[in-house]
């Protein structure tokens, strides 16, 4: 294996991180189009009060039927070719692309500079330190903020394919963490469910708001009350 140290998430131009970035990890109000790596935590104060203006521009109505979901009216799982999203068509599928952007201390596949087989992650989710290695790949999942099945009773059964199979692969709502994290969270909305590191959770709202502003989704009132809370609202 190739062992790749510091390397630049995928697309970078500049190696030092920028504000709101402590290296390994970066505000997502520095982070519109999620291309940095990671979520850190949103101090309190200004930026606070910017969260809370983005989650209360959020449109809100009633969660509707599951009726007819399925993973794949979203694509097959990280495929290469979803326009219109960063990373796309770069011969790297869209999980090896998040592990290159959050994980440090890559390794690669013997020949390759996409297949990320060991790594170590800081886990926003849990704040833990994950030693991640592909034999054991369940240990870390790519969870997207506002699950597939949250955005398809929420409108995306309307929505035409190359949208669907652009929230599926936008980095913007893709974020590798500890896979029982991902798993407890299952397709719940903020209200249900928030991550355990209680110092992310403004962070993590303003994620799944910025998800939401992008592709112009609603989200119910209960979420986002609960989004809004989380940023001191």
């Amino acid at each position: 294996m190739v062992l790749a140290t510091g390397c630049e998430a995928p697309g970078a131009t500049d190696s030092s991180p920028g504000p709101g970035s402590s290296g390994r990890a970066s505000s997502p109000l520095a982070n519109p189009d999620g291309t940095k790596p990671g979520l850190a935590p949103i101090a309190a104060g200004k930026d606070e009060a910017a969260a809370r203006d983005l989650i209360a521009e959020l449109a809100t109505k009633g969660r509707g039927p599951r009726t007819g979901y399925d993973r794949d009216e979203f694509g097959y799982a990280w495929l290469d070719t979803a326009d219109g999203v960063p990373l796309a068509r770069n011969g790297c599928d869209t999980r090896n692309d998040l592990l290159r952007r959050d994980g440090q201390e890559l390794r690669f596949r013997d020949g390759s500079n996409c297949v990320v087989m060991a790594m170590t992650l800081h886990d926003p989710y849990t704040g833990k330190e994950i030693a991640w290695k592909k034999a054991k790949a369940a240990e870390v999942q790519i969870d997207h903020v506002v699950p597939l099945s949250y955005s398809w009773q929420m409108g995306a059964s309307r929505w035409p394919d190359g949208k669907r199979r652009q929230l599926a692969n936008d980095p913007l709502n893709l974020l590798p963490v500890e896979g029982r994290a991902n798993s407890s969270k299952s397709d719940s909305g903020p209200a249900s469910w928030l991550p355990p590191n209680k110092a992310i959770r403004c962070a993590y709202a303003v994620r799944f708001a910025q998800v939401a502003v992008k592709y112009a989704m609603p989200v119910t009132t209960a979420d986002r009350r609960m989004m809004l809370r989380q940023c001191g609202g």
